[in-house]
């Protein structure tokens, strides 16, 4: 439909530009979601092939890789929480091993991760012992409180629970108390040992007194800082033997009885990287690599495990799930990793900022099941180590290639490490039984952590998980997937696994920055979706170009938000009378987009509330955090920086007032102005459209066709309503109190408008109807 008026055809051009975006994105995401196909693990029939009647097991070797930074933004207190969890699991326990990998090389980490080994000697026999859930103590006690559990339960574990949480209440303190004792040591040790040594005036002490710590000291020194310190390995807890090992009878100092209990602990090993100036550290996924080459030379399992440091096992049962998939004799083979929904604790009960986020999850990633399966995103999520080296699924594979090889192998591409090359042939045929105590020596596995290990090779490219763009979850699974590897999506009940979500609104648009911004470095790097992947199934690729172009929308959807503005200005305001044939055309494209979207709610077991969420919130995306997203890539096709990406810190919370206290915590940033400037410019449009309509006493008609655009407008405001509740702080528990501010607003600018009109002419001669 042409618009009539050549002096408005530049608003005409940019409507039909955007609404043939919109169309054809919309149109994309459909179609990646027509063959939902939901995968439910049958652990039950897992362990009749695999568990012996002896208690032994052929399970497969799993490594758990768990990663933190910084224990102020990631709380000490969930970052032990998950590593218990991770010790409790139900997995034969001489079949796994856990590497602890601490960026920031901080002794507060080391001691704690000391202090969580110390209490799994009584946390994990006491969860195999009782068999309870969830085995994060934080969690279990925590639902305890909350009456979860009814019935009767018999004396022996009403005793064990109360002696259990009580230890785990003493556990807290000696954690919460670790910084200012660590503090307190190591100003005693100066005082002591710094009379003759200059060097040792601001030196942090580890336990015994007598050793300075290796890693960042409380005081940074040269060598000693974060970005700046060698390489630290430590087994916390060695490889257990194979055959059970029954716990401790009860006594007067040991008062659980644990005497028919297997009180064996996985192995444990505490990993900090080396960082010297000069560098690139890759963050995350250059922590990632350091574990993948340190695990191969000490346990080196044919599967692996990652989880953020604010995540724990929720499910005892997640890992034989995950691995029901990766051993299933349909395509098992073929599957490179087995991809975890999210879900989170602590998240307010109506989901007002869309942390949850299930039409990603529960849809998204279940549509892309029936093709090639979900991408990759971020944690809770098992690897075949094989894959992660580059090697070929077996159907892409020669007929006469007997074991798994790098797909385009180059020398000196996993690097010098003779010991490391040598893991992997036994890594690629699964093995199966524990394998004796590594016998590499303590000169390669530092080397395998060093800073210049990578120079050179293909780590961060072809090998292990990718470097260089802020979203390197989802480009590792754009890897795998080209390669010709599938993913598998396994939702389980209960969740898997369950982490902590940022649920203040600065924090939760920090987050929604970085994975916009990553992707658009992904659509613009060599792994664009558009042209990469020679392997890649057609809808798999199409799948990738939504996530990695989706940021785009911000440019159409900031205009229309914007046009309301046009009020204000004399003539430059056109509405398109609706005729019939149009109402009746927009009613029915909206009908099916709404029904096609109530039909994806039924058939991935969403709620409407979940719908509604995530369409405002990427509403509120669009306005604010996708055009820096925007400004981003632009400044980095330029050759400069860009925008720097803020990891989003999580808040460790006490009760239940305490859990939400975060929500109604305002903190302004510049990435919540072009938001507001949206809101204003809507509610001004709104009254200024009232102020026009009293000063030029427009007629029923008029006030009608002016109505049909101001749906529009109060449209947006309700998709900007948990916005609008978000800088209102602790006001927004009273949201009356936003419904009265918006009305006092347009009244206000009504007002303005007719006072305004007599002295400013222009401002009411005439606005065109055509």
């Amino acid at each position: 439909m042409r618009h009539r008026d050549s002096d408005a055809m530049w608003l005409w051009w940019i409507s039909v530009v955007g609404d043939l975006w919109f169309g054809v994105t919309w149109l994309l995401n459909q179609i990646t979601k027509l063959r939902p196909r939901k995968c439910v693990p049958s652990i039950s029939v897992l362990r009749d092939h695999l568990d012996q009647p002896d208690g032994g097991s052929d399970l497969p070797l799993l490594d758990v890789f768990i990663n933190t930074v910084d224990p102020v933004d990631e709380p000490m207190l969930y970052t032990m929480n998950s590593i218990l969890s991770i010790l409790a699991t139900d997995y034969p326990v001489e079949k796994y091993a856990t590497y602890f990998s601490d960026d920031g090389g901080s002794l507060v980490h080391y001691e704690g991760l000391q202090l969580a080994a110390e209490f799994a000697a009584s946390w994990v026999p006491f969860c195999r012992k009782h068999c309870v859930e969830p085995r994060a103590p934080e969690s279990y006690f925590w639902a305890k409180m909350r009456g979860e559990y009814a019935g009767s339960a018999p004396k022996e574990f009403l005793d064990d629970h109360r002696r259990m949480r009580a230890a785990y209440e003493e556990f807290k303190a000696r954690l919460d108390g670790l910084s200012a004792a660590i503090e307190q040591r190591s100003e005693a040790c100066n005082r002591a040992n710094g009379k003759d040594k200059e060097e040792c005036a601001n030196a942090t002490w580890m336990a015994d007194g007598s050793t300075q710590w290796q890693g960042t000291w409380i005081k940074p020194a040269k060598g000693h800082r974060k970005g700046h310190h060698p390489a630290i390995l430590q087994v916390m807890l060695d490889q257990p033997s194979k055959d059970p090992e029954l716990g401790m009878a009860a006594s007067s100092d040991h008062p659980l009885d644990f005497s028919a209990v297997d009180a064996r602990l996985p192995m444990l090993v505490y990993i900090a990287r080396e960082k010297r100036p000069g560098y690139d550290h890759q963050k995350k996924a250059g922590a990632m690599n350091v574990q993948l080459r340190v695990s191969a030379l000490l346990s080196n399992a044919p599967f692996i495990i990652n989880f953020d440091g604010d995540h724990y096992v929720n499910n005892s049962q997640a890992f034989r799930a995950a691995i029901c998939f990766m051993l299933d004799p349909r395509d098992g083979a073929d599957t490179a990793f087995v991809q975890f929904p999210q879900r989170f604790d602590d998240v307010d009960p109506t989901d007002r900022y869309c942390n949850h986020n299930r039409m990603f999850f529960d849809a998204t990633l279940l549509g892309l099941n029936g093709i090639q399966g979900p991408s990759f995103v971020g944690t809770g999520c098992m690897f075949r180590r094989v894959a992660l080296y580059s090697a070929d699924p077996p159907r892409w594979r020669p007929d006469d290639a007997k074991e798994a090889k790098a797909s385009r192998y180059r020398p000196n591409m996993f690097g010098k490490s003779t010991s490391f090359i040598n893991s992997m042939p036994a890594a690629a045929n699964q093995e199966r039984s524990v394998p004796s105590p590594a016998t590499v020596g303590e000169a390669e596995l530092a080397d395998a952590m060093t800073c210049a290990y990578e120079d050179g090779t293909e780590w961060g490219n072809d090998v292990g998980w990718v470097y260089n763009i802020a979203t390197e979850d989802v480009v590792t699974g754009f890897r795998l997937h080209r390669t010709g590897w599938r993913s598998t999506y396994c939702a389980m009940e209960p969740d898997a696994f369950r982490g902590t979500a940022p649920i203040n609104l600065t924090e939760r648009l920090y987050q929604i920055l970085r994975w916009s911004g990553g992707s658009l470095e992904m659509f613009f790097s060599r792994f664009c979706p558009l042209l990469a992947g020679r392997r890649l199934h057609p809808m798999q690729r199409v799948a990738y170009i939504n996530m990695t172009t989706y940021p785009v929308s911000t440019f159409f959807i900031c205009m229309y938000y914007l046009y309301p503005v046009m009020w204000l200005f004399q003539g430059e305001f056109y509405i398109q009378r609706p005729f019939q044939t149009f109402a009746l055309f927009v009613v029915v494209i909206i009908a099916t987009v709404e029904l096609i979207g109530m039909v994806e709610i039924r058939w991935a077991g969403l709620t409407l509330l979940d719908w509604v969420r995530n369409e405002q919130f990427y509403i509120i995306g669009t306005t604010g955090v996708y055009p820096m997203a925007m400004l981003h890539i632009l400044l980095r096709s330029l050759g400069i920086k860009g925008v720097s990406f803020k990891l989003t810190a999580k808040k460790l919370t006490g009760g239940a007032r305490e859990r939400l206290a975060e929500l109604y915590d305002v903190q302004w940033v510049p990435l919540l102005v072009p938001t507001v400037v949206v809101m204003a410019v809507n509610v001004a449009a709104i009254g200024a459209a009232a102020g026009k309509a009293i000063v030029e006493r427009w007629s029923a008609a008029q006030v009608a066709g002016a109505a049909s655009g101001l749906v529009f407008n109060v449209w947006m405001l309700l998709l900007l309503y948990p916005f609008a509740l978000g800088i209102m702080g602790r006001w927004s528990k009273r949201p009356y109190i936003l419904f009265i501010v918006l009305v006092t607003a347009v009244a206000a600018t009504a007002s303005m408008y007719v006072a305004l009109a007599g002295s400013l002419p222009y401002l009411h001669s005439g606005i065109k109807l055509v």
